[in-house]
C-alpha cells in the first residue's frame, strides 16, 4: 500500500478519535422549551387583548380586563417608528412605548446572539418550523430551490425592509408623534386584530398559500418575505458569537449542512457570517465530532481543540439565559420607569376601540 493511500487513512483514523455520542446534546430540547414558553406567553397576551377589546366594544361593561401592553410586540413598524423618535428627541414616546421597548430588546438579541430571536422566540418562526416538519412527514421531503431562484427570492424581504425604512426615514419626530396620535395610530393593535376577525376570502387564500409553501420549503416566510428578520439579520453581522468549525476536529461528514434549515454550507467554511443564520444550533446538534462545531466567540490559539474552545463556547442554557435576561431586563426597566404602557383614560379607549373599524390610515 503506497504513501498516497496510507495518508488519507491515517487522517480519517486521527479524526475518528474525536467522534462522540450525541445523547448529551440538549440544544434542540432547550430551544423548544424556550419556543413554547414564548408561544404560551403570546397566547396569554392574545386572549387578554381580545377580552379587553370586547370589553371596550361593549361600552365598558362586563369584566374589565386590563389592556396588555405586551401585545404591542406585534407592532414592529410602530416599534421602529418610536425608536427613531427616541433617537431624535431623547424622549420615550407616550403611544405604544412597549412596541419600542420590545423592538430594542429583539435588536439587542441580534447584536449579541445572531438572529436568535427568529429561531428561539418568534412565534411565526416556531410555526414555520413545525410546518416544514409537517410537510416533511406528509410529502416525504422538503424542497430546496436552486440557487438561481433562491438568491433573488431572498432579496424580497430586503426590498420590503427598504420600503419601510424609506417611509419611516423620511418622517420627522413631529410627523411620527402626529401619526401615533391619530385614531388609527392609537388603535393600530386593534386594527391588526380586526384584520383576522374580519378576514376576507382573498386574505384566507393568501395565508393558505403561505402555509402550503411553508410546508414544502423550509422557513419559506422567514427566508423570503419577513422584513423583521431581514433587519435582525443585518444587525447580526455585528454579533461576536458565531457558528464556528474546527477544521482539525471536523470529520467531513456533512451532517451539519444537511441539518441547517437555512441551507448554509456549514461544512465548507470556518465560521458562519451569513445574515441567514438564526443561531438555532441544529448544525451543532447534528455534528458527531467532539468540538468540531461550536456556537462561540472567536477561539483561543491553543494547542488542543479542548483548550481552544474552553470558556469560549456558548452553551444552550447560557444562550437561553442571555435571551431571558435581555427580554425581562428591558421589560422590567420600562415598567419601573413608567415607559411601558400607553396611558389613555378608559373612556377614550372605549370610544376608540368601538370605532376602530372606521379609523382609516391618515395617509390614505
Amino acid at each position: 500500500m503506497g504513501k498516497e493511500t496510507i495518508a488519507p487513512i491515517r487522517k480519517q483514523e486521527e479524526k475518528k478519535k474525536f467522534v462522540r455520542r450525541l445523547d448529551h446534546d440538549d440544544s434542540q430540547r432547550i430551544t423548544r422549551v424556550v419556543q413554547w414558553l414564548f408561544v404560551t406567553l403570546n397566547g396569554w397576551l392574545g386572549i387578554q387583548f381580545l377580552l379587553w377589546v370586547r370589553y371596550c366594544e361593549r361600552g365598558g361593561t362586563g369584566v374589565n380586563v386590563p389592556r396588555p401592553a405586551g401585545a404591542e410586540g406585534w407592532l414592529p413598524i410602530a416599534g421602529l417608528m418610536n425608536t427613531k423618535y427616541l433617537l431624535l428627541t431623547g424622549h420615550v414616546p407616550g403611544i405604544h412605548p412597549a412596541a419600542m421597548v420590545l423592538f430594542i430588546a429583539f435588536m439587542l438579541m441580534s447584536l449579541m446572539l445572531k438572529k436568535a430571536f427568529c429561531s428561539w422566540l418568534c412565534p411565526v418562526g416556531t410555526l414555520s418550523e413545525h410546518l416544514w416538519n409537517l410537510g416533511r412527514r406528509v410529502f416525504g421531503r422538503n424542497l430546496r430551490l436552486p440557487k438561481w431562484m433562491d438568491f433573488p427570492l431572498r432579496g424580497l424581504k430586503y426590498l420590503l425592509l427598504g420600503f419601510f425604512v424609506f417611509l419611516i426615514g423620511a418622517m420627522s419626530a413631529e410627523a411620527i408623534h402626529d401619526f401615533m396620535s391619530t385614531p388609527y395610530g392609537l388603535v393600530a393593535d386593534v386594527k391588526m386584530l380586526n384584520f383576522f376577525r374580519d378576514i376576507g376570502q382573498t386574505a384566507v387564500i393568501v395565508i393558505g398559500l403561505l402555509v402550503l409553501l411553508s410546508m414544502l420549503i423550509q422557513n419559506f416566510w422567514c427566508r423570503y418575505l419577513c422584513p423583521y428578520g431581514a433587519l435582525f439579520g443585518i444587525a447580526s453581522l455585528l454579533s461576536p458569537v458565531k457558528i464556528r468549525r474546527d477544521t482539525e476536529a471536523c470529520i467531513d461528514c456533512g451532517k451539519c449542512a444537511r441539518a441547517c434549515p437555512s441551507s448554509l454550507p456549514v461544512d465548507q467554511v470556518v465560521q458562519i457570517r451569513s445574515v441567514e443564520c438564526t443561531a438555532c444550533m441544529a448544525c451543532v446538534a447534528a455534528c458527531p465530532a467532539q468540538d468540531a462545531l461550536q456556537f462561540s466567540l472567536a477561539p483561543r490559539k491553543a494547542a488542543t481543540p479542548a483548550e481552544r474552545w474552553r470558556h469560549r463556547t456558548l452553551r444552550p442554557t447560557t444562550a437561553a439565559a442571555v435571551l431571558t435576561f435581555i427580554f425581562l431586563g428591558l421589560v422590567l426597566a420600562a415598567k419601573v420607569s413608567g415607559h411601558w404602557r400607553t396611558n389613555l383614560p378608559r373612556g377614550i379607549y372605549v370610544d376608540l376601540v368601538s370605532h376602530a373599524r372606521e379609523a382609516g390610515h391618515p395617509g390614505m
